[in-house]
């Protein structure tokens, strides 16, 4: 893909924010480069957030160039001021180690590693922890004068903060990230960073460190915050952060987060996360338009996001679970897919000598469980044939003993089509 092509795409899809030089990295695209992007492991786990850069890294790699993925195996052990109103907690070495490795699989699924191109990980400790404190006065520090530095936007509003103020460990970050960026220039020929809009500071400080020590032009180009229509930030759901591990966040609740994203989102989605084509994303948004009870462009969000950070078998687990609670028949889920699934349902806590001998009855239960407000309530309901328990109906003479119990503990009440209560029983 040539350089105009490359950056027109990258415009359609909402994916530019800020260039350092914008004719200057048009003109410099037209031959194979090296970009990078840098990832800071303050967690186990990247956020859907980090799924920007790195999905922009692998157009860039598609686009032919090679890309550089830079784990802040140093930077990680300051931390980064940038979008935080108070100092981070500072974790050892050890923690940063093991967020790193831990954080290594994302960037396989989605980056293409094989091949005389394929893309490269580095940990910046590698080299910042060479440096003595006397160096990286003299060679970087020298070269970055203070007023510059208080008027960015990430120092300036800790500065403005009184209370919190930033200390010296902080403000020195932007050193160091410059520096990754002037080791990579002379040892992987890497002349374009990208990073996210909060990162657009220290991107021009590396460019600018390269210009003063070495007389050549290098180029930043970051992405604006992703925000959702309501402007809240992306990344959320009520339940917490989308993680991109399954260990954090499963490859079910991954899946619905797509899945439910609103009508208004849906297209920024797939043109920032998806590498569909710009006729097959809008092939989807006229089926969405035509028909929106199908939510077909939804459904083709969560599949192929899915499939990206989790393969076939995640993606498969997650549609299965799926068509388990649409249909109500969740006999066959595992306890572990419980304890996923229905986390934020609503549950009670209650005695299993209630289910012994000749049990309960039905009427007393969903009363017990708080399904019911009263037994009037609970009669109409049953009578109603609204009332599924483990995906077996529940009749208003009926009575529920242990052998209805999954896992021997768990009653799993669906009242109407989409509302779910957790009865554990102890």
């Amino acid at each position: 893909m040539c350089a105009s092509m490359l950056l027109e795409d990258l415009a359609w899809r909402g994916l530019l924010h800020q260039q350092t030089n914008e004719k200057g990295l048009l003109e410099h695209l037209a031959a194979p480069r090296s970009v990078y992007g840098g990832f800071d492991p303050t967690a186990d786990s990247l956020t859907v957030g980090n799924l920007v850069p790195i999905v922009l890294l692998a157009r860039f790699q598609r686009a032919g160039h090679r890309v550089a993925v830079v784990m802040g195996g140093a930077t990680g052990m300051i931390g980064d001021p940038g979008g935080k109103d108070s100092e981070r907690i500072l974790l050892s070495a050890e923690q940063v180690e093991r967020n790193i490795e831990s954080q290594k699989g994302v960037f396989a699924r989605v980056l293409d590693f094989e091949g005389p191109r394929g893309a490269t990980i580095h940990n910046n400790a590698t080299w910042l922890t060479q440096i003595s404190f006397l160096s990286m006065l003299r060679d970087v520090g020298k070269h970055f004068s203070v007023n510059m530095m208080i008027q960015k936007d990430s120092v300036r509003e800790r500065l403005q903060n009184r209370e919190q103020g930033i200390s010296y460990t902080e403000f020195s970050y932007m050193l160091l990230q410059a520096y990754d960026f002037l080791h990579l220039y002379d040892t992987e020929g890497v002349t374009v960073q990208v990073a996210g809009s909060d990162q657009w500071g220290n991107t021009v400080a590396g460019v600018d460190l390269i210009r003063r020590t070495r007389q050549v032009e290098t180029y930043g180009l970051t992405t604006p915050l992703l925000t959702k229509a309501d402007g809240k930030k992306f990344g959320k759901s009520e339940a917490g952060a989308i993680w991109l591990n399954a260990n954090r966040t499963s490859p079910y609740a991954f899946y619905q987060f797509w899945l439910n994203a609103s009508d208004e989102d849906v297209p920024k989605l797939l043109k920032v996360f998806t590498f569909l084509s710009r006729a097959e994303i809008e092939g989807l948004l006229a089926d969405h338009l035509a028909n929106p009870a199908a939510r077909t462009a939804h459904r083709a969000l969560a599949v192929y996001m899915t499939h990206m950070l989790h393969g076939q078998e995640g993606l498969d687990h997650a549609e299965a679970i799926t068509k388990s609670l649409f249909s109500g028949d969740v006999s066959s889920l595992s306890a572990a897919t419980i304890a996923d699934v229905f986390q934020g349902a609503a549950s009670t806590r209650l005695s299993k000598s209630l289910l012994e001998g000749e049990g309960t009855a039905a009427v007393d239960l969903l009363v017990s469980a708080e399904v019911a407000k009263s037994k009037r309530e609970a009669r109409e309901l049953l009578t109603a044939n609204a009332i599924t328990l483990n995906g077996r109906p529940l009749g208003v003479e009926g009575r529920v003993t242990t052998d209805w119990l999954l896992h021997g503990e768990v009653a799993l009440i669906r009242r109407g089509k989409k509302t779910w209560h957790v009865a554990r029983f102890y």
